[in-house]
């Protein structure tokens, strides 16, 4: 993500604290200006913002960090990017791998 956007940061909005789980609702926030390396290719910088909805969880046991775990919201993220979802190819795709 550094490469990405240089300036990325994390915002954070809420924790939520639930027994040896914490979680934590934040966004990353930076500005589009760095290549993004895809299986089918480099999509170029475009300078747009991106604001990508976030979830951390850390799982807590003795006092210490037994896991992380953080979810982003991929669609919002690639949408951002200006990544169009292609859903005739993934159609055509299930139905040829199906039968």
């Amino acid at each position: 993500m550094g490469q990405l956007a240089p300036d990325i940061h994390r915002e954070l909005h809420r924790f939520h604290v639930l027994g040896d789980l914490v979680a934590v609702e934040l966004s990353i926030r930076g500005t589009f200006t760095g290549p993004f390396e895809t299986p089918a290719g480099v999509i170029q910088p475009t300078g747009a913002k991106l604001d990508i909805p976030t979830a951390d969880f850390w799982y807590i046991e003795d006092g210490k960090i037994k896991e992380f775990n953080c979810y982003v919201g991929i669609s919002v993220m690639l949408a951002e990017l200006g990544v169009q979802p292609d859903f005739a190819a993934a159609v055509a795709a299930s139905t040829t791998a199906s039968g």
